[in-house]
């Protein structure tokens, strides 16, 4: 069962973010010919706060 993680920093539109959870689920079963319904995506949003460049954080823009 492939599992992919994808992190964000919080801000875009849920159905951006749901788009581009199908589209990963997809990719990923096809490059690897597995069921669809054997692929899991997870989406993990953070504050800007709390991600940075280097010592930029996102909120610092």
């Amino acid at each position: 069962m492939p599992i992919v993680q994808i992190t964000l920093v919080k801000g875009r539109p849920s159905d951006t973010v749901e788009n581009c959870i199908r589209q990963v689920a997809r990719t990923v079963a096809d490059a690897l010919e597995a069921p669809l319904e054997t692929v899991r995506v997870v989406v993990n949003e953070v504050e800007p706060s709390r991600f940075a460049v280097g010592d930029t954080l996102k909120s610092d823009r």
